[in-house]
């Protein structure tokens, strides 16, 4: 729950805004984990001091500060968030070490392939807009096709196994702005007859408990991404 946090967890705050997908990373972690912690909706026009003295080096959203100490970067927050609280179910990390490593290896795939298309689709227009939608199919397909024959993942509800775990989250925090940029390009980004697997896996993911009370609402993503649009073609 987004509130203020004491006790054997400690005071944790979360800096960020309620809209960005990697925030939303960082939520859900803490909600599945049952972690309280005080909710400090940014200005990114006008970052906070607390902000910046937390992440003097990229001066960006989100930042989990634990005890007084920052730690910066969605995913390397959601990783903090496992270890700090390793004995708090559910586990975000497989046991196995090479589960684990194939769970990083995807979730870095995420950051490094399919989100510099989702940026693309976000601030292009035309053949550039088109042309990044295309990628970022391509690439998809490729997640498509690791659902349906990785050990790791086939057969299973989530990429965690029964459980919502690290991959989930990576991939998950982006659904809805996904979607809200689907609607909002007039682009089919995850086709289900593409996709069934994945298209399948999203709905799943967004409805599971701990996740659909942080999901930001589908028309909210779709204004604010108009909004930003619009703002960049003036």
């Amino acid at each position: 729950m987004a509130t203020e946090a004491c006790g054997e967890e400690g005071q944790v705050k979360l800096l960020g805004l309620s809209i960005s997908p990697f925030v939303v990373r960082v939520r859900i972690a803490l909600a599945l984990k049952g972690i309280d912690y005080q909710f400090i909706q940014e200005n990114t026009k006008n970052k906070s001091q607390l902000l910046l003295q937390s992440n003097p080096v990229h001066k960006k959203i989100p930042v989990l500060i634990h005890n007084g100490k920052p730690v910066c970067e969605s995913m390397i927050i959601v990783q903090y968030i496992e270890d700090a609280w390793d004995t708090k179910a559910p586990n975000l990390m497989p046991k196995d070490p090479y589960d684990r490593a194939t769970a990083r290896f995807w979730a870095a795939f995420v950051d490094d392939k399919l989100f510099p298309c989702i940026r693309a689709v976000f601030t292009g227009q035309g053949e550039q807009l088109q042309k990044a939608a295309e990628d970022f199919v391509t690439n998809c397909l490729l997640v498509e096709e690791a659902l349906r024959t990785n050990s790791c993942f086939s057969g299973q509800p989530y990429f965690g196994g029964d459980e919502i775990g690290l991959l989930d989250i990576a991939l998950g925090g982006m659904s809805v702005f996904i979607r809200g940029l689907e609607k909002a390009t007039d682009t089919v980004l995850i086709c289900q007859e593409k996709m069934p697997l994945l298209s399948a896996w999203m709905d799943r993911f967004c409805k599971s408990d701990g996740v659909k009370e942080v999901m930001p609402h589908l028309d909210k993503q779709v204004e604010f991404i108009l909004a930003r649009r619009a703002a960049w073609m003036e």
